[in-house]
């Protein structure tokens, strides 16, 4: 049983057999078609199956099967019957824009370059903070209820971040996504292998498509079945891995008011935008599992200002600090408020942790690293 993974044991052509399959009708029973390996479930036609515990527990289940051990994906078409609160949503949406752009240029995004993507961080709160009705009525919504619970159990947590690629976006490289796959080659190294088959289970990575997607648009590239690879973590970033990306993915267009849903650990990235007038708009929902918090409320900022002071001189050589230092500060940048604390320059920002580590290492005055402890957390804040 492998311990850990790293890119240099990750192997292609157990990858490539992987993707190779295909979805049979069987294994779908509910979905109105197959496209590209893709189910595609008529939202209309589900009726009772996303009210009727019983018959919404055979549909969760097939769901459920098919983001694990299936192609990975699932679309939703017709999520929205009524795309008026689609159009409302985005036209607040747009307002957000244009107001972040005037205070600060807008927001930092992941895996892609600067340009013509726009980027709305936590569009769920300013959605329902400038139109709690909106919200209701966007939010309110069975089937993608009931996608979420099949994949993460009840309780969820849902977060969400608006992606407007103009014409001339670019593509992204492809990856995988939160948690795992926003970490550095480096980081993603030091999680045992069975911590690399949970993080697929932990969340959920879906799109509300805000406007017709062609394929010309860029709609999301997909590699159906990629999520099934478990040491695929590891080879996101290898050359050859994403070389057979390009060669294989599948693009499917969607129609506004539809869901796009599949698990974070399959190989995809957003497509060029090579129309000539399609403002390609999509609201990204990363939906969490309820259980991914700690049993006790911590003051870590508090200990970190009472530690540092005293941690050089308490006699421990550097792993036993390394080791100090974990059991007090946040190692992990998430959740954060990204408008204020954006990933620029890489996934993620900054850890307390790391912050801690730089601090130590530049020898800084207790003064100065409690001002900029106090500095990060205020990034943080809600």
């Amino acid at each position: 049983m492998t311990a850990y993974f790293d890119p240099e044991t990750c192997d292609l052509a157990a990858f490539k057999r992987l993707t190779q399959q295909s979805l049979q009708e069987d294994d779908v029973p509910f979905a109105a078609a197959i496209e590209k390996n893709v189910p595609i479930y008529g939202v209309a036609a589900l009726g009772d199956h996303l009210i009727d515990p019983t018959l919404r527990r055979s549909l969760m289940a097939e769901w459920a099967k098919g983001l694990r051990d299936g192609s990975g994906i699932i679309v939703l078409k017709g999520a929205y019957a009524d795309t008026a609160p689609i159009d409302a949503a985005t036209a607040i949406y747009n307002d957000v824009i244009a107001a972040e752009k005037r205070a600060n240029g807008g927001g930092a995004d992941h895996f892609a370059a600067a340009g013509n993507n726009d980027r709305v961080w936590n569009s769920l709160q300013k959605l329902c903070m400038n139109d709690p009705a909106v919200f209701a009525r966007y939010f309110g919504n069975v089937a993608i209820d009931a996608v979420c619970e099949a994949w993460l159990g009840p309780n969820y947590q849902m977060t969400a971040q608006v992606n407007l690629v103009r014409p001339g976006g670019g593509a992204q490289l492809a990856h995988r996504d939160y948690h795992l796959g926003f970490q550095t080659a480096e980081t993603s190294a030091q999680y045992p292998a069975h911590v690399h088959d949970l993080s697929p289970v932990l969340t959920l990575q879906g799109a509300v498509a805000h406007s017709d997607m062609p394929v010309e648009s860029g709609p999301t590239k997909l590699l159906p079945f990629s999520q099934a690879y478990r040491a695929g973590y590891a080879a996101w970033r290898r050359d050859d891995f994403r070389a057979y990306f390009e060669e294989s993915y599948i693009q499917l267009p969607l129609s506004k008011g539809d869901a796009l849903f599949f698990s974070p650990a399959l190989f995809h990235g957003a497509g060029a935008n090579t129309s000539k007038d399609v403002q390609r708009m999509a609201n990204l929902l990363q939906v969490s599992y309820a259980f991914g918090r700690a049993m006790e409320s911590i003051d870590r900022r508090a200990i970190c200002k009472a530690l540092y002071p005293v941690i050089a001189g308490a006699g421990l050589n550097p792993a036993q600090q390394r080791a100090a230092i974990a059991a007090s500060a946040e190692g992990y940048s998430f959740p954060t408020n990204l408008d204020l604390d954006p990933p620029v320059g890489g996934l993620a920002p900054q850890t307390q942790a790391a912050l801690f580590h730089a601090a130590l290492d530049a020898g800084w005055s207790t003064q100065a690293f409690g001002e900029a402890l106090d500095a990060q957390a205020a990034c943080q804040r809600a």
